[in-house]
Order: structure tokens, then sequence, then C-alpha cells
């Protein structure tokens, strides 16, 4: 495992948003797409994850999660549209059996809410 700097750990500005809206684009069988409220400041951002295996899309609707919010958008699917949020869950292991697991908060916090 290759070791970062405290400043570069800084630099991930990870934020809680919620899911307002989940469904799975026509092109895909296992990503789904989110459109996450991560409040004033940063506003309504798309996020893919491919978790489709585990989770249905109304399951994670009105739900918060952890999101990192300064990454560089990436391109996703056929349709090329903007990854623009990425979120964080435990991957117990790396194969495609094993579901991930999303990390829940013991009450909601304001949408933005810095991830420390």
């Amino acid at each position: 495992m290759d070791s970062i700097s405290f400043d570069q750990f800084s630099a991930v500005d990870i934020r809680m948003g919620t899911v307002v809206k989940a469904d799975v684009p026509e092109w895909s069988h296992w990503v789904i797409r989110m459109e996450v409220d991560l409040g004033p400041e940063i506003g309504k951002k798309k996020a893919f994850s491919g978790i489709m295996k585990f989770f249905k899309p109304e399951a994670l609707e009105g739900k918060q999660f952890p999101f990192v919010v300064n990454l560089t958008p990436k391109k996703i699917g056929p349709e090329h549209e903007l990854s623009e949020v990425m979120m964080i869950m435990a991957v117990p292991k790396e194969d495609e059996e094993t579901p991930t697991v999303l990390f829940k908060l013991h009450k909601k916090v304001p949408n933005g809410t810095k991830v420390r």
C-alpha cells in the first residue's frame, strides 16, 4: 500500500448527500445512476455506482451517504454521461459476489456536511 501525506488526504473533499433520485440507465444492467443533493453550496450532482447486484435504486432514495465531491468528472456508459461525485462504501472483498456495505449515519445531518 502506498502512503499519502496528510496534505494529500486533506485535499479530498467528502460531504454527506441525500440521494433524491436513483435509476438504472437503459444501457446498463449493473450501474445505478443517482442524483445527489449535496446542499446549497454544491447543489445537486450525478453519481454512478456499480452496486445494482446488491441494491435496488428505490432503496437508496431519501438516504444519506458520503460522497467525494472534488474528483474530476468521469464519462460513464455509451452516452458518456458525467459521474460528478463518487459514493464512498466499504468493500469487504474485491470480487463480484461479496456485497459492498453502504455507510449509515445514526442521525440525519444537513446535506453538504463535511466528513473528516
